[in-house]
């Protein structure tokens, strides 16, 4: 997926209920027999049920060692099950406050399922579609039990990775498109790197020779299937084709479904247009300060060359501290607990991004997120492998994106929301949205005392995110080519050739990758709505407080909300 985020239940419950409710159900919840608490209870029940990774990632261990069926019959029975659903909410049309709230929540969670389900129809033609669905990381990487508990869980759970791959393989619709193939296989070979080289480092502390052995045959039995699957997808690739596209309607219809935007691509382009001019002219005064007299692409260059001292890693970890200091000087927003984020290097199956980050689930206590960072592919010449290191203040703004007061900060209000909902649902605008959206306003709010090179930083994250909506919309909607996209991303985005071939590749599987400038848009102009005639700059501290308390809903739910009797509709949630 993009950068790394928890998306999960239907919940409005808190664990121990849901713990306690865990029978399992093809039907949905009888609305008009049960009040909503005990709707939800058995609805979320259910749904974890289904979704056993999600169940595990927000630390309902219960569940550990079980993988979901990704059969195109289970798939049927899960979305009829969604739609069941989806009328039993809609039964509670009376629900007043908090719940009506809720309840129209729960419903665009729905809807966001069954799209990525059946909508998209990535389970008969992505590869991709189904690697987000593995989750060993969370035996591995989340401290969250002994070591050797970890082991036999992991285990389990990975002596059903052969059949898994097997029902990929049986569900994909040949041929496949390109991209997909290119980057599914490298996302597999990764992973074998990482089962074969990684992950009997971690659990080789544990001293049970039973354990160990059954460990070995079915860590080896997972890495063969994994090769199988790597070069049956290499063996695509000659009858590989284009048509990665949505399409225009399903494009919209994503946006409607996911993030509760009705709108038009005409609009939807003239937005992104505008906000990429706006940020290329932002650029050019930048640089003229910064650089007097270079071109642009020089300037670029000047910024991007000084790269971190001891490399990304090694200098995000100097960053965060600073920056949340920052955070807390301005009056920015509420930085709940005392939890801190590490930094690491990322694993050899999730290099198919620059960064993301780590955040373990609601139910899980005292354990650390992880900031993880990409290095260069070692196949790319060595100038390329340079120039993917992020320059300093580039680096800057990625670590304030991922956690402070990005991905990281929003975690820790989301998971202590009185909005249950939002401790487990999240949408790609909202949490995206939030993170790029904090790029600028840290920048506006004092970030590196004017000096120009962090503006320089900062703007090209969000000429990179401007380019990939641009190219979300072109991609799927008016017949853009990936080596079009690329190029973009070259020319308009100032970006190396690695990131860029990255970044054209991922939107062909990730259509949504335009929610990260989307977002920004819509919370831009929720706030500058909201503070008008509330104390304008003063006031961004409690808006943002306001605005995370919601949890992580689509942002048409927000903006209902928080302007109130001056909401405005539909119409207007972009600038």
């Amino acid at each position: 997926m993009k950068t790394f985020v928890r998306i999960a239940s239907l919940t409005v419950l808190a664990a121990g209920a849901i713990a306690g409710c865990s029978r399992a159900t093809d039907e949905p919840a009888k609305s008009a027999q049960q009040p909503w608490a005990e709707f939800a209870n058995v609805t979320i029940a259910e749904y974890y049920r289904r979704n056993p990774e999600s169940a595990v990632n927000a630390g309902l261990h219960e569940y550990d060692g079980r993988m979901r069926d990704m059969s195109l019959a289970a798939n049927d029975a899960y979305v009829s099950w969604l739609r069941q659903t989806r009328e039993a909410v809609r039964a509670y049309d009376g629900l007043k406050g908090s719940q009506a709230f809720e309840r129209n929540y729960v419903l665009a969670a729905i809807d966001g399922e069954v799209f990525d389900y059946e909508t998209s129809g990535f389970i008969r033609s992505n590869p991709i579609f189904y690697s987000r669905h593995l989750g060993t990381s969370v035996y591995t990487d989340r401290e969250y039990a002994p070591l050797e508990v970890r082991l036999a869980a992991y285990t389990k759970y990975i002596s059903q990775l052969p059949a898994f791959l097997d029902t990929m393989k049986l569900n994909l619709q040949l041929p496949l498109p390109a991209p997909y193939v290119q980057v599914g296989h490298g996302i597999l070979s990764g992973y074998i790197v990482y089962l074969r080289d990684t992950v009997p480092g971690i659990f080789a502390a544990v001293d049970n020779d039973e354990l160990q052995a059954e460990f070995r045959a079915a860590n080896d039995a997972a890495i063969s299937a994994v090769q199988q699957s790597a070069d049956w997808l290499a063996s695509q690739r000659d009858s590989a084709t284009d048509a990665y596209a949505l399409g225009a309607e399903r494009f919209l219809e994503m946006l409607r479904a996911k993030e509760g935007l009705e709108t038009s691509i005409a609009e939807l382009k003239a937005a992104g247009e505008r906000d990429l001019q706006a940020n290329l002219d932002a650029l050019q005064v930048a640089c003229a300060e910064y650089a007097p007299g270079s071109e642009i692409r020089d300037c670029v260059l000047q910024v991007q060359n000084k790269k971190p001292e001891g490399g990304a890693v090694e200098g995000a970890r100097r960053q965060l501290p600073g920056l949340r200091r920052f955070v807390e000087d301005k009056q920015l927003v509420t930085i709940p607990g005392t939890e801190d984020a590490l930094v690491d290097e990322a694993p050899p199956h999730r290099r198919f991004n620059a960064a993301y980050i780590n955040i373990p689930g609601p139910y899980e206590s005292g354990l650390p997120s992880t900031y993880f960072i990409a290095p260069a592919d070692p196949q790319w010449s060595e100038e390329d492998q340079r120039a993917y290191v992020p320059g300093e203040t580039v680096l800057l703004a990625i670590s304030v994106h991922e956690v402070w007061p990005g991905h990281f900060l929003q975690f820790l209000h989301a998971n202590r929301t009185e909005n249950n909902v939002g401790r487990h649902f999240g949408t790609y605008t909202f949490t995206e949205g939030w993170a790029h959206y904090t790029e600028q306003m840290m920048w506006d709010a004092g970030l590196g005392d004017g000096d120009p090179e962090v503006r320089i930083g900062q703007l090209l994250n969000a000429l990179l995110r401007n380019v990939r909506y641009l190219s979300a919309i072109g991609l799927h909607a008016e017949g853009m080519s990936v080596d079009e996209s690329r190029q973009m991303f070259i020319d308009k985005a100032y970006q190396d050739f690695g990131n860029a071939t990255q970044q054209s590749l991922r939107g062909t599987y990730d259509p949504g990758y335009l929610n990260y400038t989307l977002g920004k848009l819509m919370i831009n102009k929720l706030r500058a709505d909201w503070v008008r005639g509330r104390g304008g700059r003063e006031v961004w501290g409690e808006f943002h407080d306001r605005f995370l308390g919601y949890g992580a809903p689509p942002i048409p739910l927000i903006r209902k909300e928080m302007l109130g009797a001056d909401y405005d509709g539909d119409s207007r949630l972009l600038p």
